[in-house]
């Protein structure tokens, strides 16, 4: 990106060398998952085919969109003197891990180890396991996955995890990489920030299966606040934590070389936290309904940081009455997640949902009625749910498909 020759179309070519395939625009017609993907294996996908011919419920990207995303979060956390590790389980795409690589990302974040192996099937080799891996199954999977990838750290957070994790490291002939996960107050994972965290640090330390790397602490509910300033008081409040934590570890001679935490919503506050080294970023690539309302530093009612660039392409099934339209995109389709999506490009009009199969337009004053058979977009309520429902995403720049991206951790969910 930034300081790299690399064009945008090399650059997307490499991102995903082995896993997209180009081709010459054959014809236009409708083409339904099934038959992209048998395109895509043949070595025959046709890259000139208008996005509007893609059969429905399809997940789209806009490239220029995406690119811009890229740009703008590595431009800002450049600025602001950290890094960027980005969470995978927003995209579950190693093409788009490969990608924000390529403009500067340090590593990547998984949530299950499942997604990690994924990742480095398909060569992603600097992986950041967030979740702590505590059942023996988990454990020996964990292990094996760290004999091939050393760039495999994972977390941490108990005293009888760290033994179990020691252990089954001698047992698979390595030394595991970890990092201590400390709660910022959330009491959803992670061990208590100050003494607690310390006393396992120590612990690991002297424990000679592990290495200890350093420590995490994401406040997911932070990312969220409603309202530039609350959203940073709550943030740099939570953090605290970590940071005291940090402080701690260091004055007793232990590795703190990783401090991660932050997110999406906090990427422009974060680096007021002393001594964070990145932000597990994840859905800026996206964008969503949920993020959009929560507002930004320049725009208190609306996020505008980054562009929403991942849409359900959907078809009008019905349109006989009056107030009312019936797509294709339902619950299956786009989740049951709230704020509900949104018509892109429209007024007057609010989609829901509800329906298993089907989704409902309401007009209300609206800026155009769509007829049966007309297609239309939603940007999405929650990138990340949304994502796992779906085989692959269309890659496109303006109305043409670029790419067909496989989204290859779909419901890797152990």
């Amino acid at each position: 990106m930034r300081g790299s020759a690399v064009s945008r179309r090399g650059l997307l070519q490499a991102a995903g060398a082995g896993m997209m395939s180009m081709w010459v625009p054959q014809g236009i017609k409708g083409y339904t998952a099934a038959e992209m993907r048998a395109l895509g294996q043949a070595g025959r996908l046709e890259v000139g085919i208008s996005k509007w011919d893609l059969d429905t419920p399809a997940l789209c990207v806009d490239l220029d969109a995406l690119e811009r995303n890229l740009r703008k979060m590595q431009d800002a956390v450049v600025r602001h003197g950290v890094a960027s590790r980005p969470h995978a389980k927003t995209h579950k795409c190693p093409v788009i891990a490969r990608l924000q690589l390529a403009s500067g990302s340090i590593g990547i974040c998984t949530a299950k180890v499942s997604e990690a192996e994924v990742m480095f099937q398909h060569g992603i080799d600097r992986i950041l396991m967030t979740t702590s891996n505590v059942t023996p199954f988990k454990i020996r999977r964990a292990m094996t996955l760290r004999t091939w990838c050393p760039g495999f750290i994972q977390a941490v957070d108990t005293d009888q995890n760290a033994r179990d994790l020691s252990d089954a490291a001698r047992a698979a002939g390595v030394r595991a990489d970890v990092v201590i996960d400390v709660d910022p107050g959330t009491h959803r994972t992670g061990i208590s920030p100050g003494p607690p965290a310390l006393k396992l640090a120590q612990l690991i330390d002297e424990l000679p299966g592990l290495r200890l790397r350093g420590i995490l602490c994401y406040d997911g509910g932070a990312q969220h606040v409603k309202g530039f300033a609350a959203r940073r008081e709550r943030s740099l409040a939570r953090m605290r934590a970590g940071a005291e934590t940090r402080d701690l570890m260091l004055r007793s001679g232990l590795s703190v070389e990783i401090f991660s935490g932050g997110g999406t919503g906090t990427y422009n506050i974060d680096h007021e936290t002393p001594g964070l080294t990145d932000v597990q970023v994840g859905s800026y690539i996206f964008m969503d309904a949920q993020y959009l309302e929560i507002g930004g530093q320049s725009d208190d009612a609306v996020y505008r940081d980054f562009e929403p660039s991942l849409t359900i392409l959907t078809t009008v099934l019905n349109a006989q009455h009056e107030g009312v339209a019936t797509t294709d995109a339902g619950t299956k389709a786009c989740t049951l997640n709230q704020p509900w999506p949104i018509v892109k490009g429209e007024r007057g009009m609010s989609y829901r949902a509800t329906s298993d199969e089907f989704g409902t337009i309401r007009y209300d004053n609206p800026s155009r009625l769509y007829a049966v058979g007309a297609k239309l977009e939603l940007i999405i309520s929650h990138c990340d749910p949304v994502v796992n429902l779906y085989d692959q995403m269309y890659a496109v720049r303006g109305d043409r498909v670029e790419a067909v991206w496989p989204i290859a951790a779909r419901g890797k969910s152990t």
